[in-house]
C-alpha cells in the first residue's frame, strides 16, 4: 500500500507548545480511506499512515465513537458524517459563493458545465459548478479532487506557481499515466506549463479520461493574485480543438475579468 504523506502546508511554523500531534494523526488516518481502499483493518490503515497498529486502532475507535467511521470489529470504513466536514467548507467558502453567478453565466453562454477549482497540494479540487449533468463526471463533481496535472484547471493553477515551487513539485511528482495521452515526461510538462503561463489559458485533452476535453483560465483577484481557475469540460464529439477554443475561450476570459471585481 502507498503511504499517506503527513500534512504539509505553506502556513507559518507552529510553536511546538501549540501543536497537537494526536489531531494530526487522526486527520492523516482519515485520508487512508479512498476509492481503492474503502475498508481497512487497523493494521492496514496504520501501515498507510506510518502508524503502529495500536495507535491506529485507538484512533479508529475514537473516530467510530464520534460517528466518523464504522466498524464490524475487524474492518473500518467512513460514514456519511464525514461529508459534514467538506460541506462545511463549501457552504462557508466566500470564493465559491462569489463565483457561483459567474459559473451560471459561463454555462448559459456555452451550454457546457462550468467549474471553479482551487489547488490543494498537487491536486485540484472542484469547489463550485453549474450547468448540465454531463456524461463525464469523472473528476468534475462538486468536491472531486484529481491530480492537477491531468486537468485544464489544474494546469492553469500549476502554471501560476512561483518558479521555485514549480521546480520542487516537478522534482518530486509522480507522472504515472492515467490514459495513453497523459504527459509523462517532466521536461515536456514544464514546457506545457510555461506556455500556459504565457498565453493565459490551458487546453487539456484526454489527460484524465479518454474522450474528454477541458479548457480553463485563471481567476484573479483585484491584487492580481490567482485564487482559482474557471473551466469547462466536454466530450470530444466532432469539434476540433481550434473550434472549441473559438467557441469557449472568449466567454471564459470575459467572465474571469468580470468576476475579478467581486473578489
Amino acid at each position: 500500500m502507498s503511504p499517506i504523506e503527513p500534512f504539509a502546508t505553506d502556513n507559518p511554523a507552529l510553536q511546538r507548545r501549540d501543536w497537537i500531534a494526536g489531531l494530526e494523526k487522526g486527520l492523516t488516518l482519515l485520508q487512508a480511506f479512498d476509492e481503492d481502499h474503502p475498508r481497512l483493518t487497523a493494521s492496514q490503515a496504520g501501515l498507510r499512515c506510518g502508524l503502529s497498529r495500536t495507535v491506529a486502532r485507538r484512533l479508529l475507535l475514537t473516530l467510530a465513537h464520534l460517528g466518523f467511521v464504522a466498524t464490524d470489529g475487524k474492518l473500518y470504513w467512513l460514514t456519511p458524517r464525514m461529508l459534514r466536514l467538506g460541506h462545511g467548507y463549501l457552504q462557508s467558502s466566500r470564493l465559491a459563493r462569489a463565483v457561483q453567478p459567474f459559473l451560471q453565466r459561463i454555462s448559459s453562454a456555452t451550454g457546457e458545465p462550468a467549474y471553479l477549482a482551487v489547488l490543494d497540494g498537487d491536486e485540484v479540487v472542484t469547489i463550485a459548478r453549474n450547468g448540465p449533468q454531463a456524461a463525464l463526471n469523472t473528476g468534475y463533481v462538486l468536491g472531486a479532487r484529481v491530480p492537477a496535472r491531468l486537468t485544464a484547471t489544474g494546469q492553469v493553477l500549476l502554471a501560476a506557481q512561483a518558479p521555485e515551487a514549480l521546480d520542487d513539485w516537478l522534482a518530486t511528482t509522480d507522472l504515472t499515466p492515467r490514459t495513453a495521452f497523459t504527459q509523462t515526461r517532466k521536461a515536456r510538462l514544464r514546457e506545457t506549463l510555461a506556455s500556459i503561463r504565457e498565453q493565459g489559458w490551458a487546453l487539456s485533452e484526454q489527460q484524465l479520461a479518454p474522450g474528454q476535453r477541458g479548457l480553463a483560465v485563471p481567476l484573479l483577484d483585484l491584487q492580481g493574485t490567482v485564487v482559482g481557475a474557471l473551466g469547462v469540460t466536454l466530450l470530444m464529439q466532432g469539434e476540433s480543438a481550434a473550434e472549441a477554443l473559438a467557441r469557449l475561450l472568449p466567454p471564459l476570459q470575459a467572465t474571469a475579468r468580470a468576476a475579478r471585481h467581486v473578489l
